[in-house]
């Protein structure tokens, strides 16, 4: 009998996944902190392995003599060690049509939020004495219709974004060197061929990137330098793509107007805290209305937690069980 383990207990029972897998499936649901906290038994019978939040390394892998799948329960997969998984003949999979538009919206929500001074006005209002009853003159407030909105990562949410962005007015272009050639005439935006030319454009600048070799660390603090001056940055992509020190230092010489961050470099934070973070907890009066972070939140409702759930049961059940695989990360994509 085939067995499915799902290391960490997301959801209160097994009927969905019951559902999906059918009668000759047998699923394993765990409540373990770690992968290293599973049973020697579990991870022998374990032919596929389902995860959200968990790590695994390549010494967590060792411990699953007969696994065939993992699968990521969500669209990011720098949490594995693929290059171990590989070695070792076990396919890595994802989900990456959930929350699609959860993400894009956030985006955009932070954005606009950040480019209309509703942080600051919030922020302001409720002080004591609260501001006067008028409007702020601040390098974040800038009509729309201006701007150019900048995307790094034009995949299905970067798509996404674009297309609100260009619905609310921006003018929208994109750098992403693994699209096909005229991508961008189906989307009717920009596409710039480097980085720096992207930047150097940007008044908001969204990152959409997954987390590879190559994005991390992708923007620091010569990147932000190339950005112009009074530009927003927002991301709701992976924390480690940004250089968040760097960023702390464009945001206090002012040359960053504002940021709205939906992920950082370690979450949940660990000591040592990032300064920026600190700063932002304590209500430091330099960062009054600039700065907005969401605890890695961007994908959620009620909606697509639901879509977690079963698109990665069917997941695992196109790649286990009918050998039809459908979101495989390849090596190239390492």
């Amino acid at each position: 009998m085939t067995t499915i383990l799902y290391a960490e207990k997301v959801y209160p029972d097994d009927s969905v996944e019951r559902e999906v897998y059918g009668p000759d499936v047998r699923v394993l649901m765990r409540a373990a902190g770690t992968l290293a906290d599973l049973s020697d038994a579990d991870c022998a019978a374990a032919d596929g392995l389902m995860f959200l939040r968990h790590w695994a390394s390549a010494a967590d892998l060792a411990r699953f003599p007969n696994l065939r799948v993992i699968l990521r329960m969500g669209v990011g997969y720098d949490r594995i060690d693929r290059v171990a998984a590989a070695a070792r003949g076990i396919m890595v999979c994802n989900v990456p049509d959930y929350g699609t538009m959860e993400v894009a919206d956030h985006a955009i929500a932070l954005a606009i939020s950040l480019r209309r001074g509703l942080f600051l006005y919030h922020e302001t209002q409720r002080a004591t004495p609260p501001a006067p009853w008028a409007y702020i003159r601040s390098p974040l407030l800038r009509r729309l219709g201006v701007q150019t909105f900048g995307i790094v990562g034009l995949g299905r949410i970067g798509t996404a974004a674009a297309l609100r962005a260009k619905a609310m007015g921006f003018n929208v272009v994109f750098f992403d060197p693994h699209l096909p050639t005229g991508t961008e005439l189906g989307l009717g935006v920009g596409r710039v061929r480097t980085l720096d030319e992207l930047l150097a454009q940007s008044d908001v600048l969204s990152l959409h990137a997954p987390l590879t070799p190559q994005t991390r660390g992708l923007i620091g603090g010569r990147e932000l330098a190339l950005l112009p001056a009074g530009a927003v940055v927002v991301n709701t992509a992976r924390g480690p793509i940004i250089d968040i020190d760097a960023l702390a230092e464009a945001l206090r010489s002012g040359h960053i107007a504002g940021a709205g961050l939906d992920v950082i470099p370690v979450e949940p934070p660990v000591e040592p805290v990032p300064a920026l973070l600190r700063a932002y907890r304590a209500r430091e009066s330099w960062l009054e209305g600039r700065l907005v972070i969401t605890p890695h939140a961007a994908f959620f409702s009620p909606e697509s937690w639901e879509d977690i759930r079963r698109k990665s049961a069917e997941t695992m059940a196109a790649a286990l069980l009918t050998n039809t695989p459908q979101t495989v990360i390849t090596p190239e994509m390492f």
